[in-house]
């Protein structure tokens, strides 16, 4: 199985989701093994910023990535569309400190790099496989690595509220670019209209709106068109997932089980995951039907 990258370069732009603020979006292809970088271009001389886990300094709310001091912020969906259709190298260039949110999924980062055409590169793909448990806990919230021929998520959350009924607080996959595309990367992040108020006095969310992102008031949700899947909040959450630990540098070949688990105690499991040599090993497969995870074909 070979690394893989765009043909071509892909432009886009969306608004901020806490600046509220026009941001540019270049896809750009790049070199074997160049992994996933983020390119502020808005400074002079632009600067680069790697997806890596030990990056992570702020994880209030969305993943953001921080190198003396400049910042690229919520980029858990566009990591999680990157991974989904197993991307290994791309520059994502942004003219501001933080991703465009789009619709709140990884829907429109989907078709955008697909637009771009997917390109085999002349290099194995590389794989962290898991090869002992990992956790990281806080209270009464987990997150959990297992070993697992393939990739699985596992996911629960925990909500005493009417939008969320008890029978769609879990959710579970079995990772693949088809099983990724159509069950998880529609589903739109969420928020408490009640909290709104209070982040924008903050100066945060003032780009937030139903156009991308679920409103829940105190008896239900606010958007008209509703929930596009009943267990749509959880499924967001399997999204967050996987961006956040694509920022180990590769695709897992594991199970990952949350429960109440947000972006910094999955940032938390892949530090204590780094720290531990001997809980994981690269993996390459000559042969793609050897790979247990299955990613879309380059045609």
């Amino acid at each position: 199985m070979k690394q893989r990258t765009l043909k071509q370069v892909v432009k886009a732009s969306g608004i901020g989701l806490h600046s509220g603020q026009k941001v540019l979006l270049n896809f750009v292809p790049h070199h074997i093994d160049g992994g996933i970088v983020f390119r502020r271009i808005d400074l002079n001389p632009p600067v680069e910023i790697a997806a890596n886990a030990l990056l992570i300094q702020e994880a209030f709310m969305c993943s953001n990535l921080v190198q003396d001091q400049i910042k690229v912020g919520t980029i858990e969906h566009v990591m999680s569309a990157i991974a989904g259709l197993g991307i290994d190298n791309l520059i994502i260039e942004v003219s501001a400190s933080e991703v465009p949110i789009m619709d709140g999924s990884a829907g429109p980062f989907i078709y955008l790099l697909m637009q771009g055409e997917l390109a085999e590169q002349n290099a194995a793909k590389k794989f962290i496989k898991i090869l002992k448990p990992v956790e990281a806990l806080l209270d009464d919230k987990r997150a959990i690595f297992t070993p697992y021929d393939g990739f699985q998520l596992n996911f629960t959350i925990d909500f005493d509220h009417p939008a969320f009924a008890k029978e769609h607080q879990s959710a579970s996959i079995d990772f693949s670019t088809e099983s990724f595309v159509y069950e998880v990367s529609e589903a739109r992040t969420f928020g408490f209209m009640r909290d709104l108020e209070y982040l924008k006095a903050n100066n945060l969310a003032l780009g937030a709106s139903l156009d991308n992102a679920i409103g829940v008031d105190d008896s239900g949700v606010v958007n008209a068109e509703g929930l596009r899947f009943a267990d749509e909040f959880v499924r967001h959450k399997i999204l967050d997932a996987v961006g956040d630990l694509y920022l180990l540098g590769h695709q897992v070949i594991g199970k990952f089980e949350g429960y109440k688990s947000g972006h910094a105690l999955n940032n938390q499991l892949l530090r204590n995951v780094q720290s531990d040599s001997s809980s994981y090993e690269i993996v390459t497969f000559n042969n793609d039907n050897d790979c247990p995870i299955t990613f879309v074909n380059v045609t």
